[in-house]
């Protein structure tokens, strides 16, 4: 699964905003949900969700999107 990439930008509001979500392996054989959100331009926040397996992890990246798409944001 490749990153998953998302923005909101709307003028009138004054919004400019990024959603970036994306897995990787840990070494105690886990996986990670890696995040990171914010203003376009700022370095923004970041969150790591550690999941069991690889099923779980994009399971939770699956749900994560549809609520950002829901919420407006669009692929890059």
């Amino acid at each position: 699964m490749s990153a998953v990439c998302l923005r909101k930008i709307d003028p009138t509001r004054n919004m400019a905003r990024f959603y970036h979500v994306d897995l990787a392996p840990n070494l105690f054989g886990q996986v990670t949900v890696l995040r990171s959100w914010g203003r376009i331009g700022p370095r923004g926040r970041a969150m790591i969700e550690t999941c069991s397996s690889a099923e779980s992890a994009l399971v939770s990246v699956a749900r994560l999107t549809r609520a950002k798409l829901r919420r407006g944001y669009s692929p890059v």
